[in-house]
């Protein structure tokens, strides 16, 4: 009992230390939920028409890019998906919202398919904007944090 003790406040404070850089994005993730975080640039402007391709957002770069260097990536992440029969953004919401300790993967498995679904796939990082699931995700991972051990600093 006490290792599983001793265990679990470890696990935490590597949680903690890995979700504290992403959580300066929480405040902007909240705030850019339902609009475009990105547009496309054709070069129209300068009298050229081009193939169009996306620009992003700065902030979701830094988000994406921190996110993605994090332990919480899983490149198995489809597995989760398909063994927990998520198929539309509802299942995500509602799976996330269910989370707790015991379903930290299943956190990482969505926050995964958008950050490295989006490296090849780049409409998913404003899909997962849009949709609000970036936002959710790492605020149930504070709560989750929060309800086992001490507050981690989020700003909202």
């Amino acid at each position: 009992m006490e290792q599983e003790l001793e265990y679990r406040k470890q696990q935490l404070q590597e949680y903690k230390q890995t979700l504290a850089p992403l959580l300066r994005y929480l405040p902007w993730l909240e705030k850019s939920a339902g609009t475009s975080a990105s547009r496309y640039y054709d070069g129209t402007d300068v009298g050229e028409k081009l193939m169009s391709f996306p620009v992003y957002d700065g902030t979701l770069l830094g988000f994406v890019r921190e996110a993605a260097k994090s332990s919480f990536m899983d490149r198995n992440y489809r597995y989760i998906y398909t063994r927990n029969h998520i198929v539309s953004h509802d299942d995500e919401r509602r799976m996330i919202e269910s989370a707790g300790l015991k379903e930290w993967g299943i956190l990482c498995g969505i926050l995964s398919r958008y950050v490295l679904g989006g490296q090849t796939k780049g409409v998913l990082w404003s899909e997962a904007v849009q949709e609000k699931i970036f936002y959710l995700v790492i605020h149930k991972m504070c709560d989750i944090i929060e309800f086992w051990d001490k507050p981690v600093g989020r700003n909202t």
